[in-house]
């Protein structure tokens, strides 16, 4: 016979309350069940854990260093339920989001902020990547969501929409344009045009409908990212278009935003991998970003 979980259990019952009988009432035992439980722990250890006194027990030294090592383990152990408790309660998980850094700056504050006020308790990481960094860690399942731009199909990775909307022209507060509306590709003949880079699809897009449209512009500054963009418009280096969230988030003085005359559309997708186990705040975020 081996020391067993019950035999520590009677011990550390002993040592909390002082007696065999205080013990006997903390296990709902009774006491000649325990002194025997006792004993033999004590035959199986080789040694006494408490000294006899007039019906009374008294702890040795050993006893009072093995206590000390119970208690520490006890207290590993209740660290554990918890933890255990807590992963079934969805606000006590940490959400792992990866994301395009446009969409970490223009849309995903205001998304987890709704969230985080009616999950209080919950925690989320945020890491910003680009494409192709992005496309292969949500694949190697190493997030619970990603949100992308113009998103392709992903081995592993199930794509959901989360928003469409037009994409919007930016021009320097007081430009003669910004008196209109709206504006037309037309408008922009001959005007200096801040781009996004040369790689970027948008980019690609918005070239291939003033070429299309044999519209010239003057292309002077060029940047891979959409808040750069906006804020060289704002320090007057030109007219660009640009996502609306991006050009929402940096709106201010010194920058105007109009709708454009003709349609380009700009998509955000969630990305879900299908192998990583199920995170339950990824469908509040969904639904928080489609807000």
């Amino acid at each position: 016979m081996t020391i067993a979980h019950r035999h520590i259990e009677v011990f550390r019952a002993v040592m909390s309350t002082g007696s065999v009988t205080g013990a006997a009432a903390l296990l709902h035992s009774s006491q000649p069940t325990l002194s025997r439980d006792l004993a033999r722990l004590e035959q199986l250890l080789g040694y006494a854990l408490f000294e006899r006194e007039r019906g009374r027990l008294r702890p040795t030294a050993r006893a009072l260093a093995l206590f000390d090592e119970v208690e520490r383990s006890f207290q590993g152990l209740a660290r554990v339920v918890e933890r255990a408790r807590a992963l079934g309660r969805a606000e006590e998980m940490e959400l792992s989001v990866l994301s395009l850094p446009a969409l970490s700056h223009a849309l995903l504050p205001g998304a987890l902020g709704r969230l985080l006020a009616r999950h209080p308790q919950a925690r989320v990481s945020i890491t910003p990547a680009e494409p192709p960094l992005l496309d292969a860690w949500i694949s190697e399942q190493r997030h619970d969501l990603a949100l992308a731009e113009q998103a392709t199909p992903i081995s592993g990775v199930r794509v959901e929409p989360v928003l469409e909307a037009d994409e919007v022209a930016l021009l320097p507060e007081g430009h003669a344009l910004a008196a209109r509306e709206r504006l037309d590709l037309a408008d922009f003949a001959g005007q200096p045009f801040v781009s996004l880079a040369q790689d970027d699809p948008y980019r690609r897009e918005i070239d291939g409908r003033f070429v299309a449209a044999g519209i010239h512009r003057q292309l002077r500054v060029q940047t891979h990212s959409a808040v750069a963009v906006c804020e060289l418009v704002r320090a007057g280096l030109g007219l660009a278009i640009v996502n609306p969230l991006t050009a929402a988030a940096c709106a201010g003085p010194g920058l105007a935003i109009r709708p454009l005359a003709v349609s380009i559309p700009y998509r955000v997708s969630a990305l879900i991998p299908l192998h990583r186990p199920a995170q339950p705040l990824v469908q509040a975020l969904l639904d928080e970003l489609r807000r």
